[in-house]
């Protein structure tokens, strides 16, 4: 593995932000009357992720505060996922989107819980 130096070099992050772009995209056909409820959580929540992904590197000399951060990002994966489960039963997605996305959620949420599992490692800064 070679070394990560930028937050915009891990895979979750760049993860976080191509499936944050794609409910952005998928967002702009949703009805009007969900402006400023299901479109502007999903959009909002589904940033989040990458977001707190970002600052979570930024506080790796506190491993509690990264771990916090990830925990966070998660949280906000998982708030995607429900976001987007309400999108399908509404029926402003199809099931294809939505078994898509949300498997891809799961895969964020997998790398997030790996890396909070592996703190001490991530933390380390013997090797820079």
């Amino acid at each position: 593995m070679s070394t990560i130096k930028f937050h915009q070099d891990l895979k979750v992050f760049q993860k976080s932000v191509e499936f944050g772009m794609m409910i952005y995209e998928l967002t702009k056909s949703f009805p009007k009357e969900e402006l400023y409820s299901l479109t502007d959580q999903i959009r909002r929540s589904s940033r989040s992720v990458s977001a707190n992904i970002g600052e979570a590197w930024g506080k790796r000399k506190y491993e509690k505060s990264f771990v916090a951060k990830l925990t966070d990002s998660e949280g906000e994966a998982r708030e995607t996922q429900t976001w987007l489960l309400y999108a399908w039963k509404c029926k402003y997605i199809n099931e294809e989107q939505f078994i898509s996305l949300n498997h891809q959620y799961n895969q964020i949420i997998g790398m997030l819980v790996n890396m909070m599992s592996q703190s001490a490692k991530w933390c380390s800064f013997s090797a820079n």
